[in-house]
């Protein structure tokens, strides 16, 4: 037998949603013939799976040790990785919200099992002032490609994980990000299109034109520094990502004639091998930099009209400062 207290980061979800996090390799009829059978019960009584815990029920588990151990476990294979898993660099955190800088190379979220992604990173960083026993794993609000950088969001509560996404859905926040495009670019502008994902392939097309199967997208962009090196042009820009789809920014800006430096996807392959040779850049240079937050009704209101800002990477930094010149 095994008894779990809800804690203030859990309470707010379903009893069905802890069990399912709590023994995460069990299947979910596991987890309703175990009701069912008052074999995991709630605050004493029989439970159908649909309660909304509260911070302080206590969920019963007339189970096995070997049972519990069986369904709990991680992989050796995780377990290793998450400690060697480097700090996080953290833009912004309470309570409630931890707001990161996510390097280049991680995936947002795993897409295999023996995956480790910023959410088991972020994971493994809460354990140290969550307690022991929680179940309740912080969600990210927003996803990036593994090669772009830039600020990730995540609910470290049930509620402040739902009031995130909410406003992410509803588009109640201003996403900027800064990237290296090749050609000059000189004026503002604000460009839509039509994206279409490929089934098989993890790649988008743009169009101009709506298609079956389609989206609707908007971008905005603001040039902010312009370069010339080795015969070459190149622009700094700001991109106001007004709606956000699977690689929007680097379809969108390739389908216009001005591909991200660095992307291997959406570039140009010459393009690709002079970033490579000359600034020893490997991938493309897009990077999450601003976030600002709205002032919708349910945002508690020390969040309204919050401003995060994540510094751009190191190589992204120091190739700006050699088409300047300065290095």
């Amino acid at each position: 037998m095994q008894k779990v207290v809800v804690t203030k980061e859990e309470e707010g979800q379903y009893l069905i949603r802890f069990l399912e996090r709590y023994l995460k390799a069990a299947p979910k009829s596991f987890f309703y013939k175990m009701l069912r059978k008052k074999n995991i019960v709630l605050n004493g009584k029989k439970a159908d799976g649909k309660e909304r815990l509260l911070r302080g029920d206590e969920i019963t588990l007339f189970l096995a040790d070997a049972t519990v151990d069986k369904f709990k476990g991680e992989s050796e294979k995780q377990v290793e990785s998450l400690k060697k898993a480097s700090e996080l660099s953290i833009v912004y955190e309470d309570s409630m919200v931890l707001v990161l800088n996510k390097p280049q190379g991680i995936l947002s979220q795993k897409a295999a099992k023996d995956d480790i992604s910023m959410v088991e990173m972020i994971g493994e960083y809460l354990k140290k002032e969550q307690a022991e026993q929680n179940v309740f794993k912080a969600g990210i609000c927003n996803r990036l490609d593994r090669n772009t950088t830039g600020l990730l969001v995540a609910g470290k509560t049930v509620r402040s994980l739902q009031f995130l996404n909410r406003l992410f859905q509803d588009r109640e926040l201003k996403k900027y990000y800064l990237c290296l495009v090749k050609g000059r670019v000189s004026d503002d502008k604000k460009i839509a299109g039509y994206l279409e994902k490929s089934a098989s392939h993890n790649r988008v097309r743009i169009y101009e034109e709506e298609r079956d199967g389609s989206v609707r997208i908007e971008t905005a962009y603001h040039p902010l520094e312009y370069f010339m090196y080795q015969g070459q042009e190149f622009t700094l820009l700001q991109v106001h990502l007004i709606t956000g789809k699977s690689h929007q920014i680097r379809a969108h800006l390739q389908s216009i004639g001005h591909p991200v430096a660095g992307d291997t996807k959406y570039g140009e392959k010459g393009l690709y091998h002079f970033f490579k040779k000359e600034f020893d850049v490997r991938y493309q240079l897009l990077h999450a930099w601003k976030l600002q937050l709205g002032v919708p009704d349910y945002l508690p209101e020390k969040y309204h009209g919050m401003e995060w800002e994540a510094p751009l990477p190191e190589i992204f930094e120091q190739t700006l400062q050699k088409l300047r010149g300065e290095l």
